[in-house]
């Protein structure tokens, strides 16, 4: 099936920080059109991990990673790659809003005008279509030209969710994306990320458990920079096979 072509995976994947080795022969696989959640006590890896699909931590110094990462079939640790196009077709929603300090149509358009569109037609179609897949456009539709930093905070988000989706990513990153917000603003960014997942692959990090079950299709614990336990969300929550898996799942430590 279409559906579950892996879009992203991951061989032996290691990574330092300066002596200190975060992660630790990761092998995991992440399906097209799915939402893949990562879980585990702080500290774990998660970040780290989703971080290495877009090489974001190639800007953190010391930083030092071996084996593969696999997008599309090609390894985006491998010479001659275009980094800037990898994180074009891999974007990224951080834990904190973080619109620019700029009005809502101009947050929007920046991707697209980085890459070379000029047109103001197009740019206001890129706009309409991206806040529309966002769930925001019936909302500030008439606040265009206000900043967005005098929106709320989970329409901040969804904003920069926007603002990912106009360069037409293929996959979205996700960490913690509604840690800072409060319920009623989850609850839109998660009825959102199943909107998401028929155009979109979507792989978030959470410290929320149940933010996992409910948006997730498949799951991994992670622990100390390992991989405990990787496969469909509700075998991982149902039934783990591994001990250190069931303990975090039933609040036994973590």
């Amino acid at each position: 099936m279409k559906s579950e072509k892996n879009i992203i995976e991951t061989e032996k994947l290691n990574l330092w920080y300066g002596e200190k080795q975060v992660l630790m022969d990761i092998d995991i696989s992440c399906k097209k059109n799915k939402v893949t959640a990562l879980i585990g006590p702080s500290g774990c890896g998660k970040s780290t991990l989703i971080r290495c699909f877009n090489r974001m931590n190639d800007v953190i110094v010391g930083c030092k990673v071996k084996g593969k990462v696999v997008f599309n079939n090609e390894n985006i640790y491998g010479n001659n790659v275009d980094v800037d196009m990898i994180r074009k077709k891999i974007g990224m929603v951080f834990q904190k809003p973080n619109p620019f300090p700029k009005s809502i149509w101009e947050n929007i358009a920046y991707g697209p005008k980085i890459h070379g569109i000029k047109n103001k037609k197009e740019l206001d179609d890129i706009v309409e279509k991206s806040l529309k897949n966002a769930v925001l456009w019936e909302e500030i539709k008439d606040r265009l030209n206000d900043s967005a930093m005098g929106i709320s905070g989970g329409q901040q988000q969804r904003l920069c969710i926007a603002r990912c989706l106009a360069v037409e990513p293929e996959v979205i990153l996700m960490d913690e994306p509604c840690s800072s917000l409060d319920p009623i603003a989850t609850s839109k960014i998660e009825d959102l990320i199943d909107e998401l997942k028929k155009k979109y692959t979507v792989i978030i990090v959470t410290h929320n458990m149940q933010q996992a079950a409910r948006v997730s299709d498949y799951a991994g614990f992670m622990y100390l920079g390992k991989l405990i336990e990787f496969g469909e969300t509700e075998q991982i929550f149902e039934n783990p096979k591994e001990e250190l898996t069931e303990k975090y799942i039933t609040g036994r430590f973590g």
